[in-house]
């Protein structure tokens, strides 16, 4: 039997091999009782604590070790045979191609815990669904960002000429953002929405002579519904680049009423007119304490009273303003003070012979 692990096999006798067989199959069988003690036994005692910073180093450092113990595993294995020189170095080059991509493996992990354990349940509870929509992208995007820089520089240290590589990736992405400019400046749109925050679900905006209420926040457009009632989707884009003005923020809404009375008012009349227009005012729980009511000017057919008011947020303008005309009506009606409306008087010259 020792003649048998003494003979030479491809330059190392069958009892390197074996022994490089059986370190390779010890690290395996390693990893995968590692593996049993983290998804099993860890993770139970993790899921106990009340904090979260345990789950997330465990999600982290989970399989990136597992594979790093079974790599290097089978590294101490082929140690144990003399290779050829061209295969010892592709076997170190693959080594340190693996030992970067776990690394890469790591940070990767790590950055999806924190999303999964802190950034999502942030976006959850906020109001906006933009975030829900941008927190995905943000989150393939990280991990895409992540993984080609972890390639890259694990070529690199493999011994490969990564330069032109990296090179042909500027020059494709230059030419892909040259081609998309439109869909880039719309997300990074969305993103300004999202942190600038100038409007959110259900708010009334006015932008670019649409006037209506937000009913969707998208990652490239936005969608609002008129107050005609049709839909207009609007690239984010317009929100950077115009001027948003939001009706839901106002603190009040002002309301300018002007009244015509004929021009056989009295004075006393238009007195009690404007006496009348505070009565209202005064009564009404719709409308703020500042007014202004003034008895402005002679116009071509009546004489002219202006009165302006400011319904309170949160009230019914129509409902409000249709009480206040209505008790105008009423109120006007009964002290006969009558509303002008256009007149002309013709005048018959009779011409003498």
């Amino acid at each position: 039997m020792p003649e048998f692990f003494s003979k030479i096999f491809y330059g190392n006798t069958i009892g390197q091999w074996s022994l490089a067989l059986l370190i390779i199959v010890g690290a395996l069988v390693v990893g995968k009782f590692l593996y049993w003690v983290f998804s099993s036994v860890l993770r139970g005692l993790t899921q106990k604590t009340k904090t979260k910073i345990d789950d997330i180093i465990l999600d982290m450092i989970e399989e990136p070790i597992v594979f790093a113990v079974t790599v290097g595993g089978i590294w101490f294995g082929l140690q144990r045979l003399v290779l050829p020189e061209n295969v010892d170095n592709g076997v170190a080059n693959s080594l340190q191609f693996l030992i970067v991509l776990s690394i890469t493996w790591l940070i990767s992990r790590l950055l999806e815990s924190l999303f999964t354990h802190y950034l999502t349940p942030l976006a959850d509870k906020s109001k906006n669904d933009l975030d829900d929509q941008l927190l995905p992208l943000a989150r393939k995007g990280v991990k895409s960002a992540v993984w080609a820089l972890g390639i890259i520089v694990a070529l690199n240290n493999a011994g490969y000429e990564v330069g032109a590589v990296i090179a042909g990736l500027g020059i494709g992405g230059l030419a892909l953002a040259m081609a998309a400019k439109d869909t880039v400046s719309n997300v990074f749109g969305g993103f300004t929405i999202f942190t600038d925050r100038p409007f959110t679900l259900k708010d009334r905006v006015r932008v670019d002579g649409y006037d209506g209420t937000i009913e969707e926040i998208g990652i490239r457009s936005t969608r609002l519904r008129t107050l005609s009632g049709t839909l207009v989707t609007i690239p984010n884009a317009t929100f950077s680049g115009n001027s948003v003005e939001n009706v839901s923020l106002e603190p009040c809404r002002k309301i300018v009423l002007n009244l015509g009375l004929t021009y056989d008012t009295k004075p006393e009349a238009m007195q009690q007119a404007m006496d009348i227009l505070r009565e209202i005012k005064e009564a009404n729980t719709d409308v703020e304490e500042k007014i202004i009511i003034g008895f402005n000017g002679f116009g071509d057919f009546a004489m002219n009273i202006l009165m302006i008011y400011y319904v309170t947020k949160g009230a019914n303008i129509i409902d409000t303003q249709t009480s206040i005309n209505l008790e105008i009506l009423k109120r006007f009606g009964q002290a006969k003070l009558d509303f002008a409306f256009p007149t002309q008087t013709l005048y018959n010259i009779k011409q003498e012979d």
